[in-house]
């Protein structure tokens, strides 16, 4: 995710100044959980007694403007806060802080599955006949409004006089092959502190016998760690890194502007798909815009024709081939297995001895 810059005492000020008036608006005290951007939407953002929905979201706010303000075209009265934060933070703020929010938007698909599971959300019926496919709904609370790839971002200039690794094991090989032209310059999620990371890692275990060893190299080539898939796709366009692993591919499709500087790679032995997905919180104040914001993200997804706000890449909506190369993430309870605190405890301390070889 793009984060905002604050250079100077003073902008360091009115950011602190603009958090508080965001807790002001929420209706209560600051927040323990980190915001990372914050935005009001609405021809009625200035006006007193507006009709407010809260929105608390990991989807970058510039790539999801577009379908907020579409949804608020048809309603004057009505206000968006739209606030950004780390998906593990989202938790915190639903579980932890129980902040007043109406819905909740995220790419990782187990947390969002186990807030519905362990009593946060609400159920909802979609209106209208909208053809959702079976596998992005579960239980009418987790509605799934995208298909995202976890994908590869290299540096063509990296790779110069090299075959771009087409997969995992072609990747493996070129860093055996060439150790100290990728020392240091291999990136992907810090699975500890990115929810979204640790879907996609756990999701690799699952899929593939080879996932410990390309860790391990990873490691031994002295792998750096992030927190987002903006801030690798951005390392990769100036140079930092020539790899960055398991990066969000409709993030770094949407940014025409470093085209020439990264090479996208859908691995061709599997690519994981993200659902991103959007649950009515339990403690909603306006569960009927939740869930007509919900019902605009579903049309905009799965609606016939193309909605020319919806950001992110179309793929087959029909059940996958297991032997495909694309594979979506299965919603159920299936992914909660690696949020059992000692699968994840045990999960996590096999990682950190085998990335950070110190």
């Amino acid at each position: 995710m793009r984060f905002l810059i604050f250079s100077s005492a003073v902008t360091a000020a009115l950011r602190v100044l603009c958090l508080i008036c965001l807790a002001v608006i929420l209706g209560g005290p600051t927040q323990a959980f980190e915001i990372e951007d914050q935005r009001r939407f609405g021809p009625a953002a200035g006006a007193a007694g507006a009709d407010v929905l809260r929105v608390l979201s990991t989807t970058d706010t510039d790539l999801l403007a577009p379908l907020v303000e579409s949804f608020l075209r048809t309603r004057p009265t009505v206000v968006v806060d739209y606030v950004t934060v780390s998906s593990s933070e989202l938790m915190r703020a639903v579980v932890e802080d129980g902040a007043g929010f109406d819905l909740a938007v995220s790419s990782a698909l187990d947390l969002q599955t186990k807030l519905a599971n362990d009593g946060y959300t609400r159920a909802h019926s979609p209106a209208g006949r909208l053809r959702i496919p079976d596998w992005a709904v579960w239980r009418d609370h987790v509605f799934a409004f995208s298909q995202e790839p976890a994908s590869i971002v290299l540096s063509p200039a990296a790779f110069e006089g090299l075959e771009m690794p087409r997969s995992r094991q072609a990747l493996m090989s070129l860093l055996r092959r060439y150790p100290n032209r990728f020392r240091g310059r291999i990136g992907t999620y810090d699975v500890e502190k990115s929810g979204l990371g640790y879907l996609f890692a756990t999701q690799d275990l699952r899929t593939s016998e080879s996932f410990w060893r390309m860790m391990e190299i990873f490691g031994s080539l002295d792998l750096r760690l992030y927190c987002c898939s903006g801030e690798m796709i951005e390392a990769v366009a100036r140079g930092e890194l020539a790899i960055a692993y398991n990066v969000l591919g409709s993030y770094a499709r949407a940014r025409d502007d470093l085209a020439e500087r990264i090479e996208i790679v859908d691995p061709q032995d599997y690519t994981n798909m993200m659902l991103r997905t959007a649950v009515v919180l339990q403690g909603a104040e306006r569960p009927d815009l939740a869930g007509a914001f919900i019902d605009h993200l579903l049309r905009a997804a799965w609606g016939n024709g193309r909605d020319p706000d919806y950001p992110f890449p179309r793929y087959a909506t029909a059940k996958t081939n297991p032997t495909a190369a694309l594979r979506p993430i299965q919603m159920g309870p299936g992914l909660l297995v690696f949020l059992d605190r000692l699968k994840r405890a045990r999960f996590l301390e096999e990682w950190r001895s085998t990335v950070l070889q110190k």
